[in-house]
């Protein structure tokens, strides 16, 4: 057992945790939202099955992910699931009152995780990979398996926090749309297909593009959402 520990590379561990760490702030905004239209004995049921899915994808991804982000327009799709999620995560779901759905909306919410997750982790998975660069090649999955594993109780405790803000503070659910559009924008700017025709965008040109996904996500899921409301208080008030 000594000798396991004195072979493993300190640094490549220890980077890949703090990156985790990082990186799980997105996933536990994305994770709150998705179930916090869950009955309060179910969330936690949500977020623990949902915290496995995004992990076990993340190690998937990290395995082809140098693959994975050479590939044109992979990003610009991860970009419109990102807006396409956004967007919906401020429109309110029909059934929300009443009998709320137990499994079926527990695996709703995990699908919703995972879609949201892989399409944020094309980026992550690259920086987790090059903290695993310096170790072993036959030895840099069980690095990241191990840097994931530390951080789900970091990743549990953020989506738990969050879940709580929102129960307090509804407009918690706009800005976490607004950080899903955010992303959104710099994934668009930054593809293959995009970077080889015009260019590596310039930091400003970045940042614009980051604003508008977050205003584009916003602005559409509150008309949308303002559209459903409307709807749902005029079959209300016609039955």
């Amino acid at each position: 057992m000594l000798a396991f520990f004195e072979t493993l590379h300190w640094s490549a561990v220890f980077q890949i945790i703090v990156i985790d760490i990082l990186l799980g702030g997105d996933n536990a905004v994305v994770i709150a939202l998705a179930c916090r239209n869950l009955e309060p004995k179910q969330r936690m049921k949500g977020i623990l099955w949902g915290t496995a899915g995004a992990v076990v994808l993340r190690v998937l991804l990290i395995t082809v992910a140098l693959a994975l982000l050479a590939i044109p327009f992979l990003k610009i799709v991860g970009c419109l699931l990102l807006v396409w999620i956004g967007i919906k995560l401020l429109v309110p779901e029909e059934g929300e009152h009443g009998n709320v759905r137990s499994a079926a909306s527990v695996w709703s919410a995990v699908k919703t995780i995972i879609v949201a997750d892989f399409a944020m982790s094309l980026d992550n998975v690259v920086a987790i990979a090059g903290a695993a660069e310096n170790t072993h090649m036959d030895h840099r999955l069980y690095y990241v398996i191990f840097g994931l594993s530390v951080s789900i109780p970091i990743i549990v405790w953020g989506s738990t926090l969050v879940l709580k803000l929102i129960d307090r503070y509804p407009i918690v659910v706009t800005f976490g749309a607004g950080l899903l559009g955010w992303i959104a924008g710099g994934m668009l700017v930054t593809d293959i297909f995009i970077v080889e025709h015009l260019g590596e965008p310039p930091m400003m040109a970045r940042l614009l593009a980051e604003a508008a996904g977050a205003i584009v996500v916003i602005a559409i899921g509150r008309r949308v959402a303002a559209h459903r409301r409307a709807a749902l208080e005029r079959a209300h008030h016609s039955t």
